[in-house]
């Protein structure tokens, strides 16, 4: 590769992700700043190994965490910000305690704090590059919100003790098993009565779009799409369910854990 061609590449990132976060990429400590989130004892399930997105390493690399949201704002037509307005939209009451999981760079996760400012507020993440993103987020937001690095479908949490458990764009980069796993752990960290969001891809729709699916180099997409996660939900005991179709290629799932 020629000097100009990699001059060429470095403007085109740049573009993308913006020059504040191709700065904040190159003169980061990112093992100092990943230390204040990462589990020393915390082992990464096999299916997370994985380039997502085609980035060599997937989300444990400095490069998921600051592309990340142009991705995601170029795969959530016809707006993402919109989007995640939509599920904050079908909150039922007034929640206390909400767990944001997979919660990635902590973009829904600070819509939920805003819109419920005396809750608290917990995103739970794999990887620390994605909370080191969402922290900073949230200080720039001024919003105080518990960044935690865990496991999504198994997160050691107390049972029963969240009024609302949330899931933005993260079933299709799980294989079909561990979506459902997630969904019994929401289960049980919901109190009775509590409510579960997941904001996610269209199946439907995905299903005739395989190349769209490839297009963005997921590694588990066109199982999620050939799946759905309504009937998950209602496998594994969770009431009152719908299924609601917005946007171009999106979905919100929701349902309620049985009252006393």
């Amino acid at each position: 590769m020629t000097t100009l061609q990699q001059q060429l590449i470095r403007m085109g990132v740049r573009l993308l992700i913006g020059a504040q976060n191709q700065q904040l990429y190159n003169n980061l400590d990112w093992e100092k700043s990943c230390a204040a989130f990462a589990q020393g004892d915390l082992k990464y399930p096999d299916y997370y190994n994985q380039d997502f997105h085609g980035i060599e390493g997937g989300y444990l690399t400095p490069v998921a965490a600051v592309t990340y949201d142009a991705v995601t704002a170029w795969a959530s037509p016809p707006n993402e910000t919109w989007l995640r307005h939509q599920l904050i939209k079908q909150i039922t009451g007034q929640p206390e305690r909400i767990l944001d999981l997979g919660c990635g760079t902590g973009s829904t996760t600070i819509l939920l704090k805003q819109a419920f400012p005396q809750a608290e507020v917990i995103g739970l993440d794999l990887s620390p590059y994605m909370l080191v993103m969402a922290d900073r987020k949230a200080q720039q937001a001024n919003e105080r919100i518990q960044w935690a690095q865990g496991v999504a479908e198994a997160t050691g949490l107390e049972a029963d003790s969240f009024d609302l458990v949330t899931a933005s764009m993260l079933f299709h980069e799980l294989p079909p098993m561990q979506s459902q796993a997630v969904l019994r752990e929401a289960l049980r960290l919901c109190q009775p009565g509590g409510q579960m969001l997941v904001l996610d891809g269209n199946q439907k729709r995905l299903r005739r779009l395989q190349r769209l699916t490839q297009l963005f180099r997921e590694p588990y997409s066109q199982m999620y799409a050939a799946e759905s996660v309504e009937r998950w939900m209602q496998s594994i005991g969770y009431e009152t369910l719908s299924t609601q179709y917005l946007g171009w290629i999106h979905q919100i799932n929701t349902g309620y854990k049985t009252p006393n």
